[in-house]
């Protein structure tokens, strides 16, 4: 038998009482909501996502009836969780006999009483949802009581979480952490699966990250105040030309005093820029929108249509830029307002109108600095920069991130431990990139990390002499742009490098398994879109286990592109019927969460077929496996349905390469198209810059053992294969040069 649990108020001992009031007071501010789901009588079983060892204290705090937990024996081992478990009546499971833990579990729900589980078994190390295990549904289809879900949102970071990679010895924070606790609707009987359920926790997360204090605040402010915290820290090491360290009171500086003069002199509310990776333009990017108005990094290796295009949308007037730049890209659509960033600086009055924001940065607390330059402490749902989708598969659309997108995912991001604040980051992708936008600019401004920029993703050498002499910790890039380093850098080039993430495409075996062979760095591969600001999913490390009791856990998943970020949440769903698909099988990915923008600038109709229900349909097809590890298979455009079946393009490449030995370092130099056959609905087609036959292809194919639907039925010689200047195939212009090629074989 086992002990019933008193009426809340009664049931813990006073002392017991006061500690959990005391620590809930002093380290956390709990707010929850749904708590009307749980029955005010009667058995329940409450499933709850685990990150911390505060949380059974968390729970019961947000909880209007008395909880029951179940904990692992082995803490038992320890004095103090020994007590603990004696004073709130928990009940053991051990690993060798987790039967009779659940036997007392069910014996007390149907008691009456409710009994906590945390389903993933154990505290997650990685800080994302682990794999949900079956305990759960047993005890509650055999006392045939509800499934209660909730989750426990904030405390991650927190002292008694594993952020840091350590429990307890970290820094506390000054401030309360804020955690937020959702409470479900009841999971009915019927539908009580890990899957189920791990979906369910998903998006009472997403409901609970939505509710951060953090989210509705303003990107410049935020900035600012972490830029004047530690003025004399090196904030950028620019090596555009020679190399440049640039302290971070001395960009805030910067950036205040051209706010001023932008303020003044521009009447428009988004400001072009056209600038490579440095400190120019973070200087830019940060006076803008100090002065109110909204960042347009245009992509300057863009088609001239493209562009304009873009411009017009913006309602851009005035570019911030660089005679250097203009000269170098000549094909650009320069509007008649092209201002050069530093004849702009020196008629403002360059150091003189810079110094007394030093001296103020160096002085003033950093709250008081940002009022001082009028920035507002909410900025929220507003717009606070404007991307333009790459074109690969049409025209470019505006995408409006708002200062919550921005500062959810760089709070996802941070939440996690592969970008600490001590990292040393390689700055070069351009800021027209989603990632290069978020987590090379705004996110190094917020987290205070060192940014090292290089001007051009395609500089290999310059990107290699960077992480050598400075002792660059992180590197972001596609796989387009990390392959040549594979090539051309020498392993102690690359000697502090801790961490190498690649997205935007996928990430080829060979490239994963040459570097670590090479270079002893696991490349984690990623996933988002500029649509999502952008990260979405992240691999990482396996954390490490540092106490007598952890189990193993995994960070990463070969193929996959990692797990959710905090906060988001996800659908898997047939391309034809919309209905979603069990887990294992391939559908189009559909995202909810915090970073997720809201829409298509002034373009309502794009907008629209971008959502269904308030899920944003991200064109992409992938499968979810139990762990929560999502794998990309490829856009829905790069298929084709060939009797049938869905055909991938991407793995025709990977096998046509694979089968004849070509070393793809260079780039692309295969492509596979889809074109209309009124036979089969679709016909597949290559476009090639090598010399080979359509027969010696299909052999090869055929060898290799794929399916002879997959088989390629023509080939064309094409002198290149388009590229974005992203990395990523250039669609529209494969689409484009296809077309020619077909209309050049029909006119002959």
């Amino acid at each position: 038998m086992i002990p019933p649990l008193k009426p809340r108020r009664s049931y813990l001992p006073v002392f017991w009482e006061v500690i959990a009031s005391l620590i809930a007071r002093t380290l956390y501010r709990v707010r929850f909501r749904g708590h009307e789901h749980i029955p005010t009588e009667g058995g329940a079983v409450l499933i709850v996502n685990h990150l911390s060892y505060i949380d059974p204290v968390v729970l019961q705090l947000a909880c209007p009836r008395p909880i029951r937990f179940i904990g692992h024996k082995s803490l038992r081992s320890n004095p103090f969780f020994d007590w603990i478990f004696r004073l709130s009546g928990a009940l053991s499971i051990s690993a060798g006999k987790p039967a009779e833990a659940i036997r007392l579990a069910i014996k007390a729900v149907e008691a009456g009483e409710i009994v906590a589980v945390f389903p993933e078994g154990q505290i997650s190390r990685t800080g994302q949802l682990m794999g949900i295990r079956r305990g759960f549904e047993v005890i509650a289809r055999k006392a045939n009581v509800p499934i209660i879900p909730a989750y426990i949102d904030g405390v991650w970071g927190s002292v008694f979480s594993f952020a840091g990679n350590s429990y307890l010895w970290k820094s506390p924070r000054l401030m309360p952490t804020h955690v937020f606790v959702q409470f479900g609707a009841p999971i009915p009987l019927e539908q009580a699966t890990p899957a189920h359920a791990r979906k369910v926790l998903l998006d009472l997360g997403a409901e609970a990250f939505d509710e951060r204090p953090v989210l509705r605040r303003h990107l410049g402010r935020e900035c600012v105040r972490s830029l004047v915290k530690h003025p004399g820290r090196l904030a950028i090491v620019d090596r555009t030309a020679e190399r440049k360290p640039v302290k971070a009171g001395q960009l805030v500086a910067a950036a205040a005093a051209l706010s001023r003069h932008i303020r003044r002199t521009i009447p428009e509310r988004r400001v072009g820029i056209v600038l490579p990776p440095g400190a120019g333009a973070f200087i830019a990017n940060l006076a803008v929108i100090c002065a109110g108005k909204i960042p347009v990094n245009l992509n300057f290796t863009a088609g001239r249509a493209a562009l304009e295009a873009s411009m017009k949308i913006a309602g851009v007037v005035t570019v911030l830029s660089a005679d250097a730049v203009r000269q170098k890209v000549p094909n650009f659509p320069w509007p008649e307002r092209t201002l050069d960033l530093r004849v702009v600086i020196a008629e403002m009055g360059g150091k003189k109108a810079i110094l007394p924001w030093l001296v103020l940065a160096w002085i003033m607390p950093n709250q008081w600095f940002a009022s001082l330059l009028g920035l507002p402490k909410v900025g929220d749902r507003e717009e606070a920069g404007l991307l333009f989708t790459s074109g690969s598969s049409g025209e470019p659309k505006g995408v409006a991130l708002s200062h919550r997108n921005i500062l959810a995912n760089c709070t996802q991001i941070s939440s996690l431990s592969i970008l600490p604040e001590d990292a040393s980051m390689v700055g070069c992708l351009p800021l027209f990139h989603s990632m290069g936008f978020t987590v090379t600019l705004w996110y190094v401004l917020i987290r205070g990390c060192r940014v090292v920029t290089v001007p051009s993703p395609l500089d290999t050498r310059r990107i290699i002499e960077a992480i050598r002499d400075e002792g660059a910790t992180v590197l972001l890039g596609a796989p387009t742009f990390i392959r040549p380093i594979l090539r051309k850098a020498q392993p102690g080039e690359l000697r502090s490098l801790e961490l190498v993430v690649t997205g935007a495409e996928k990430l080829p075996d060979d490239l994963y398994r040459e570097f670590l062979e090479r270079f002893h760095i696991e490349i984690m591969q990623g996933y988002g879109l500029t649509e999502t600001t952008p990260a979405s999913n992240i691999n990482q490390p396996h954390p490490p286990i540092t106490t007598a009791t952890a189990e193993p856990q995994i960070g990463k998943r070969p193929g996959s592109t990692g797990r959710l970020l905090p906060g988001m949440t996800v659908r898997i769903v047939h391309p034809e019927t919309g209905e979603e698909v069990p887990t294992g099988d391939q559908g189009i990915v559909w995202f909810k969460g915090a970073n997720v923008f809201s829409g298509y600038l002034d373009d309502p109709n794009k907008t629209q077929a971008a959502f269904r229900n308030g899920w944003f349909v991200t064109g992409d097809l992938g499968r979810l496996d139990e762990e929560g590890f999502l794998f990309i298979e490829g856009r829905i455009s790069r298929f084709s349905k060939i009797g049938a079946e869905m055909v991938p393009h991407g793995t025709v490449e990977q096998k046509i390469a694979e089968a004849f030995g070509w070393d793809e370092n260079e780039g692309y130099s295969t492509v596979v198209m889809g074109v209309p056959d009124t036979a089969k609905g679709e016909a597949l087609i290559v476009l090639t810059t090598r010399d080979v036959t359509s027969d010696e292809i299909r052999e090869k194919l055929l060898t290799a053992g794929l399916p002879a639907l997959w088989v390629p039925k023509r080939i064309f010689k094409v002198d290149h294969i388009p590229v974005l200047g992203t990395g990523k195939l250039d669609l529209k212009g494969c689409r484009d040069l296809t077309l020619q090629v077909l209309s050049a074989q029909t006119t002959v």
